[in-house]
């Protein structure tokens, strides 16, 4: 899809970080080192889901998902940063900008959904164990991954189209490190009524979803706990969702701190320091939170490190 704009602008400038020579060097480093992290840590959870038989079960096909959004969500705006500070030039296309802000909706709304859909396959777990298999089947397991990418993928698309139609002033400085719906509305010189409606009924209406599934499914999930009578049967049931209830906490914590702060609280750098703990930060340490609490996952890698050495030259 071509890209065109109704006014003349044909570029963006992200200034979402230092302009100092020393400091872009030391942030290049920073996120580099983290951008790499973040998709080894992902990809080796991916391996050892597929490798490892005792981990095909919907808990970990969703974990498998989770780790494979991640990886295309830090993907989507890390290495374009890392290509403007390595050539110095904070210079992002029109086209190039709508591409990045639809890809972005996509993969953080996409982690959302996973994140509910994994709370409900908790909840079945816990509260419904004899019925599990029956009522997880790979058919629903497979619905709702599908259904998650393909409602994020309309839902980007949306907003994208609507963000297309509008015109752009002279001023192209985009106060953050990657194009975010919000400083592009900002920028714009038509009145953004219509975008803004749909962000919050579109929008609004996925993320009550997402939450409002999180909630409910860990109200029964706590509650069946409760009732559990001996100290080590209710560790045991909390440690399965101990892992998920972690990462729900760190994405959904720090993604609220961007989108729903205050006015007054809120500026460019504080803006764009929260953004980067959701955007590149979570998902760097999920895998870390999955294969440290989880007996399972750190079994797996063991078996796939110990036969990559056996096998290695």
């Amino acid at each position: 899809m071509g890209w065109e704009n109704s006014s003349s602008i044909t570029e963006f400038f992200l200034m979402g970080f230092s302009e100092q020579t020393d400091q872009q060097e030391v942030l290049f480093g920073l996120f580099l080192s983290m951008y790499l992290i973040t998709v080894a840590g992902n990809l080796l959870i991916i391996l050892a889901i597929i490798s490892d038989a005792q981990l095909h079960t919907p808990m970990y096909f969703f974990l498998a998902n989770l780790s494979l959004a991640d990886v295309c969500f830090v993907s989507t705006t890390v290495p374009r940063m890392l290509a403007n500070i390595w050539i110095q030039s904070q210079v992002i296309s029109y086209a190039g900008c709508l591409s990045q802000l639809y890809f972005f909706m996509l993969f953080v709304m996409l982690e959302a959904f996973l994140l509910a859909v994994m709370a409900y396959d908790r909840y079945v777990a816990i509260c419904h164990p004899l019925h599990y298999i029956m009522v997880m089947s790979p058919g629903l397991c497979v619905l709702l991954v599908s259904a998650s990418w393909i409602m994020n993928a309309l839902h980007s698309l949306l907003h994208t189209l609507l963000m297309n139609n509008l015109s752009f002033c002279a001023d192209r400085e985009i106060p953050h490190f990657f194009c975010d719906i919000n400083p592009l509305l900002n920028l714009s010189c038509t009145d953004p009524f219509i975008n803004e409606l749909v962000i919050f009924i579109v929008g609004g209406l996925a993320g009550l979803v997402c939450v409002l599934s999180l909630i409910i499914s860990y109200s029964y999930i706590f509650s069946t706990i409760q009732k559990i009578p001996s100290a080590q049967g209710k560790r045991k049931a909390f440690s399965t969702c101990s892992s998920h209830l972690s990462v729900v906490s760190l994405f959904f914590g720090t993604s609220f701190c961007v989108y729903f702060s205050p006015p007054s609280a809120r500026s460019a750098q504080t803006g764009t320091i929260a953004s980067v703990m959701y955007t590149v930060v979570t998902p760097m340490l999920n895998p870390f939170i999955y294969s440290l609490r989880n007996r399972d996952i750190k079994s797996s890698l063991r078996k796939l490190i110990w036969v990559r050495k056996i096998h290695s030259p």
